[in-house]
């Protein structure tokens, strides 16, 4: 574990708890004896519906502010965050240095600066056009406010192609961004790891960036679990999930499954997809090709789920419908007290900014975020 200071004072000092602001004027600390301690300060960018978040502050952080463009996951960062300053605006609309002075800490006191830049220009389901797309540069803003903050780590989650997306003259995206941070006096270390072996019920690989201080040194946190965790450990204890016009009794467990949909899967048994399914009726398994190995899949209660992806349906294992947003949280390990808001898409709605199962497909398992916080935590 690495344990250097960020330049200028190391956090926010007793007399500052009232200007390190979490949205209520309160900074969290720990009181041990008559001392209070404070958390390390931590800011996150391109927050999503918080699970890097949850992570980091589980690892001992005090993240007192979150920023994303997103009004659905922007609400559901409020109505879990309430003590945390939430912005909702466009990154490259602010001025690093004032946003500091808005959230009540100087140049060199955050500890941890952490985000997960969008993903799409580097997915491997996506058109991967890289920096050609303008959210591929969204990443370099990590930099710019790194540049003008000065934290002692940057933390960033990407998907596991943005570590060998070409850019020109045989160089990548990462070698692009290590040499911009290296500019401004860190070192970038990159690595692929998946959420599986961190107890997570999923097969998720992710592309973890670390930046330190030049010439320290990092070390990426390995496998914690001590078996895997699979999809029926995890939702298993669920009750019935209920239809939109009902309340459940766990939050976001509503079923929007459409009757066809339910007919098709019902072709399906466990833990295979429609397509491989040799004695489906040809208007059942419609224009479906082997390749389509994602559509129309049914999870197995013995294994980790496969990836969660925006614009995918996962179904469940045994009953004929969609997993609901609760299980999809719990198979990204979220707890059930964290309350997803917005919309719930069907297979093949359209809704404008992201729904409940996309938020939670784009997000960070929070076992995996806060093993990597554990590792950089003063």
């Amino acid at each position: 574990m690495l344990s250097f200071q960020p330049k200028g004072r190391p956090h926010a000092k007793t007399t500052d708890l009232a200007r390190s602001s979490r949205g209520d004027g309160q900074a969290e600390f720990d009181r041990q004896g008559d001392t209070c301690v404070t958390k390390p300060l931590a800011l996150s960018l391109f927050s999503g519906a918080g699970g890097l978040d949850i992570g980091v502050d589980a690892a001992g952080f005090n993240t007192i502010g979150a920023i994303e463009l997103d009004p659905h996951c922007a609400a559901t960062l409020r109505q879990n965050f309430r003590r945390k300053a939430v912005w909702q605006v466009d990154i490259r609309a602010l001025d690093p240095v004032r946003a500091a002075d808005s959230l009540g800490f100087r140049v060199g006191e955050l500890s941890l600066l952490y985000g997960g830049p969008p993903c799409q220009p580097f997915s491997q389901i996506g058109r991967r056009k890289g920096l050609n797309d303008p959210r591929g540069q969204l990443a370099f803003e990590m930099v710019r406010f790194a540049e003008a903050m000065r934290p002692a780590f940057v933390l960033i989650e990407q998907v596991p192609k943005f570590l060998d997306t070409p850019v020109a003259d045989g160089t990548t995206v990462v070698d692009e961004l290590a040499q911009n941070f290296r500019a401004i006096g860190y070192d970038l270390y990159a690595q692929t790891m998946n959420a599986v072996d961190f107890g997570v019920p999923q097969t998720r690989k992710r592309a973890v960036i670390v930046c330190v201080e030049a010439g320290a040194k990092y070390e990426f946190p390995q496998q914690i679990a001590a078996g895997i965790a699979t999809v029926g450990s995890a939702i298993g204890d669920l009750p019935q999930a209920v239809r939109p016009d009902c309340e459940p009794t766990v939050p976001n467990h509503i079923d929007v499954t459409p009757e066809r949909d339910r007919e098709r899967i019902s072709y399906v048994p466990e833990g295979l997809w429609l397509s491989k399914v040799k004695d489906a009726p040809p208007d059942i398994v419609q224009r479906l090709t082997p390749k389509d190995s994602t559509k129309f899949r049914r999870l197995h209660r013995e294994k980790p789920a496969l990836t969660l992806r925006c614009g995918e349906a996962l179904y469940h294992p045994t009953e004929d419908r969609y997993v609901t947003p609760r299980e999809a949280a719990r198979l990204q390990s979220f707890p059930d007290r964290h309350i997803f808001t917005g919309p719930i898409r069907r297979r093949t709605g359209r809704v404008k900014d992201l729904d409940q199962h996309r938020q939670i497909a784009n997000a960070v398992p929070p076992p995996l975020a806060k093993a990597i916080a554990d590792s950089i935590c003063p």
